[in-house]
């Protein structure tokens, strides 16, 4: 081989090396530095193309974040914990990463999931399904959550309670309504002028990063003589997996989206109570059971009650002298945010009610949407760790993507 035939050998090894060396440079994510801390924020972002299905996202220290693909197309990773001022730098790793799932299971009366391997929460679906005899058949329901469990597997929700059993886990439902020229009531059952019923599990997924499902249901009016669906509801439930990183909790968001099911317009007029509701275990009736605590300091059940707030909590007592509860996080977006609530002067009972502020027409072809988050830890409450975690679910993380 002559000399200059050498030389360009070279030069063309050189040139192949430093085009292989550039095209295989791991994609790099630079998470913004947030004003405040945040916990648990769900990142979305789009995965450059030709990234393999097993990727997962790694820090400067070897901590794995792994990537799951959302309904949207888009890939979706959480963040544990970023504090104010910290930006965060992540590598494109082409490599499976070890991670908690959300486990979805179906039975013949609910939806259970489970988070690393531990029952979390489940979703009524029969409605025939009683908890005694003694429990009157008319307050018969599905279509809410009940247990929701602590990371200790304390149970933190009450159902069916013998001073209220229209008060169900985790429920959203209307008192006073207004329906085809009727008065009609989806809160309590009891009165038979309405219910809402299960319709059907749309879909639901697992996965290493979050797992839900999304479920169908129905505000029926009953004052007519007959049945008559005056609102179509959905509720998307997303369970999201535990992190390296984070405090010890469970979190699950919930979205509720209704439309009027017909061309009749429904209306929820001003009230004191209606919208998403929250019922305690049994333990925590009583006027001094109860820890209560609210984003604007409030820390008694009369100083919290109707007020707007961005998040509450609501704990006690459990088995074993422990204590658990759970911050119930409301979503910016969400109708006369900062919401007010109704807190129960003895009955370990909330709810989020725009209601207060005035009536909620719900017209033909609009809709009606809902989002909050759910954290449910054991021991005492940390106003300083619920509002972290509520700017990791109201302010979403500023992602930039270097496909190098």
């Amino acid at each position: 081989m002559n000399s200059s035939l050498r030389v360009f050998t070279s030069l063309a090894s050189i040139a192949f090396l430093c085009c292989t060396t550039t095209s295989v440079a791991a994609p790099k994510l630079t998470v913004a530095a947030p004003t405040a801390d945040r916990l648990a924020a769900l990142v979305s972002f789009a995965l450059p193309p030709g990234t393999s299905a097993g990727a997962h996202l790694a820090d400067a220290a070897g901590h794995s974040y792994a990537i799951q693909i959302g309904s949207d197309g888009q890939a979706q990773f959480l963040i544990p914990r970023q504090r104010a001022g910290e930006t965060i730098v992540l590598t494109l790793v082409d490599a499976p990463a070890p991670a908690a799932k959300v486990s979805v299971q179906r039975s013949a009366s609910e939806l259970d999931l489970a988070v690393a391997g531990d029952a979390f929460l489940s979703y009524a679906t029969d409605r025939e399904k009683l908890p005694g005899a003694e429990v009157d058949p008319r307050y018969k329901r599905a279509a809410y959550l009940h247990p929701v469990r602590s990371p200790a597997g304390a149970i933190v929700t009450g159902n069916f309670p013998s001073n209220h059993p229209h008060h169900h886990g985790i429920w959203s439902s209307w008192s006073k309504v207004q329906f085809q020229g009727r008065a009609t009531n989806f809160w309590e059952t009891v009165e038979q002028k309405g219910n809402t019923e299960f319709d059907r599990i749309e879909r639901s997924w697992d996965g290493p990063v979050h797992g839900g499902f999304v479920a169908r249901q129905h505000l029926v009016d009953l004052t007519s003589g007959k049945p008559i669906t005056a609102v179509n509801e959905t509720w998307e439930v997303t369970s999201l997996a535990p992190a390296e990183g984070a405090p010890t909790a469970r979190v699950f968001d919930l979205v509720i989206t209704q439309t009027a099911a017909s061309s009749d317009p429904v209306l929820f007029p001003k009230h004191l109570y209606g919208g998403t509701s929250f019922r305690g275990r049994d333990e925590w009736n009583g006027k001094d059971n109860l820890t209560v605590l609210t984003s604007e300091g409030a820390a008694t059940r009369d100083t919290a009650n109707m007020t707007r707030v961005r998040w509450c909590y609501f704990g006690g007592k459990v088995e074993n002298g422990g204590r658990a509860g759970i911050a119930i996080l409301s979503h910016p977006d969400n109708l006369h945010a900062p919401q007010p609530i109704r807190v129960h002067p003895d009955m370990p009972y909330v709810c989020f009610a725009p209601v207060q502020l005035g009536d909620i027409r719900l017209e033909a072809g609009k809709t009606y949407v809902a989002r909050y988050r759910f954290v449910v830890t054991d021991g005492a409450p940390d106003a300083a760790q619920i509002e972290a975690y509520w700017n990791g679910y109201a302010r979403p993380a500023v992602v930039t993507v270097d496909a190098r």
